[in-house]
């Protein structure tokens, strides 16, 4: 009898045992979740350290180096270096093959990965929930460049008809490979999968939310529904509040600032929570108190330091106007931070700077030539071509600041007016009037009813030709004219056609020697503008003096002074 006892609490201790063993499991997956990896890892490496051979502890002590968004090489290397031992020592793991087919997917060793994927399945006859799931995580990993969403969903949605399935992760997992897939429809459907499992569960709402913000701010009202329903279901998941303040920086620092305190109130006390509250003291433009803060983030973090703590300084000296230390500053924390975590911003900021210096003009260009190639935006490739083309502006170097409009042309697809005109106009103040022409060839071409580029054609083809003997400005002039003439609206085009008859004055009574067609476009001109004095004064004297006439000596203007501005 007293054995039977012993046996039956021996068998209750190993319940137990085994229910806190998956408790600590959820406890670090759920820490994980909410972006608490350093409470996550403390958590799993507790678990490893009570049985090293604990290949699901291994498995998401490896994911926990892998998430966050500022991972390093560093970081990545040691889940691999970990994968690799684990599975030395359980060779047929199918768990730990999935996790080594996700570094193989970072790494950019596609194939290698596919057949990592599929032993996983294979050795667990595509019946283990977790190594399904694991395989589509790799896969479907929306912030991952790697992995092919299709074969994410499918993974996935094979995990979901596994007998007694129950985890509304892989139901999370699945939208998010939807997303990657493009098909934000889908995507919501499969986070409200894992709300129906779990009608508590704050990641799902979350991330309806994500799926919503990603459609412009004009969908505010409807994700932060979704937002407020994740907080009402855990007030402690960080990762709203981190949104929140990231959403609300650049719009009411105020509040980014409030959710940042809530956002680490939440959250592990990292080297990266220094920063963020330097970060905010920047974004109030209190750019002082940043630098300070900064340094006081530096100290406490050693050679270790968190690397953006030198770039938010070489920021704030360059909203301070010392360009010297920004440059410096700029080339620290491109020594210290992970090229991969390096942006446009970042690339096309330091040319500018450089370009305060003499002689890194080629050094400059470089830059932005990177930050263009490296971003994927449209929007964004066009701002640091403008930034370097404006830069080159305000030093009056109009040849240099039209070659980067020009790339401008480039890059966008549905190429403006305005983008014409920059590089068309600038070449035009470089005296580069062949690339002038050629750029607004392209504007008439696009705007055919447009009378400016006629008109700049018309100015560029007289800076060529600048007694008027050759005529070349006169056919761009003459649409010009025409176009002009038929506006229902003169007041619109006004000033480019005062500009071309201008021109005609000139042309007809110095080259042509025809007084009355001269005459004709004065009088056409002051119809338009009557408080011109020029004009006024170029018809008087052409009213007196015949261009045939050889002039007399005298103190009257040889020729109509009615050279004109473009505009």
């Amino acid at each position: 009898m007293k054995k039977v006892k012993i046996g039956v609490l021996f068998i209750t201790a190993m319940f137990f045992a085994s229910g806190i063993f998956a408790q600590s499991i959820e406890d670090g997956k759920n820490f994980l979740f909410k972006e608490r990896y350093k409470s996550a890892k403390e958590v799993f490496q507790k678990l490893l350290t009570a049985n090293p051979n604990n290949e699901e502890a291994a498995y998401w002590m490896g994911q926990t180096l892998l998430a966050p968004d500022d991972r390093s090489d560093k970081d990545i290397k040691a889940a691999k270096t970990m994968y690799q031992e684990k599975l030395s020592a359980n060779a047929n793991s199918p768990l730990l093959m999935a996790g080594i087919g996700h570094i193989e997917l970072i790494e950019g060793k596609t194939q290698d990965a596919r057949n990592h994927f599929e032993a996983a399945i294979s050795l667990s006859q595509g019946k283990s929930i977790p190594v399904l799931n694991a395989v589509g995580f790799a896969n479907g990993n929306f912030y991952q460049k790697n992995g092919d969403p299709a074969y994410a969903i499918d993974k996935l949605k094979q995990a979901t008809q596994v007998k007694k399935f129950n985890d509304p992760d892989v139901f999370i997992n699945l939208g998010d490979a939807y997303r990657k897939f493009q098909d934000g429809g889908n995507a919501i459907l499969s986070y409200q999968s894992a709300l129906a499992l779990d009608p508590k569960y704050a990641r799902a709402n979350y991330k309806i939310g994500r799926v919503y913000q990603t459609q412009g701010q004009g969908q505010e009202p409807i994700f932060m529904k979704y937002y407020t329903d994740a907080l009402s279901q855990d007030p402690t998941f960080a990762p709203v509040y981190e949104t929140l303040y990231e959403y609300n920086y650049a719009i009411n620092v105020p509040k980014s600032a409030e959710y940042l305190e809530k956002f680490l109130a939440n959250s592990d006390d990292v080297p990266k929570a220094c920063y963020l509250r330097a970060s905010i003291k920047y974004a109030q433009g209190l750019f002082n108190e940043a630098i300070t803060t900064a340094n006081e983030c530096i100290a406490a973090g050693g050679p270790s330091a968190y690397p953006n703590l030198y770039g938010l300084k070489a920021y704030a000296y360059d909203k301070l106007k010392d360009s010297t230390n920004a440059k410096a500053f700029f080339e620290e924390y491109f020594k210290r931070q992970d090229t991969t975590k390096l942006g446009g911003g970042d690339y096309s900021t330091y040319a500018l700077i450089l370009l305060r210096f003499a002689g890194n003009e080629d050094l400059a260009a470089g830059y932005i030539d990177k930050a263009v190639a490296l971003d994927s935006i449209e929007a964004n490739k066009v701002t640091y071509l403008k930034a370097i083309a404006v830069a080159y502006e305000n030093q009056k170097k109009y040849k240099e600041a039209a070659s980067w409009f020009r790339k401008v042309l480039s890059v966008k697809k549905n190429v403006g007016k305005t983008d014409l005109y920059y590089a068309g106009y600038d070449y035009f103040r470089a005296a580069q009037f062949d690339s002038s022409i050629a750029i607004f060839n392209m504007y008439t071409q696009k705007f055919p009813e447009d009378i400016f580029g006629y008109y700049m054609i018309g100015k560029s083809n007289a800076g060529i030709d600048s007694t008027g003997a050759l005529g070349l400005a006169v056919p761009a002039y003459q649409k010009a004219v025409e176009i002009g003439e038929s506006a229902p609206d003169k007041e619109k085009v006004k000033v480019q056609l005062i500009g071309a008859y201008k021109f005609f004055i000139e042309y007809h009574y110095n080259v042509k020697k025809d007084r009355e067609t001269a005459l004709s476009f004065v009088d056409k001109a002051i119809a338009l503008d009557p408080a011109d004095t020029q004009l006024i004064s170029n018809r008087d004297f052409i009213s007196k003096n015949d261009p045939k006439t050889p002039p007399k000596k005298s103190n009257a203007p040889a020729k109509p002074a009615v050279k004109s501005k473009a505009k």
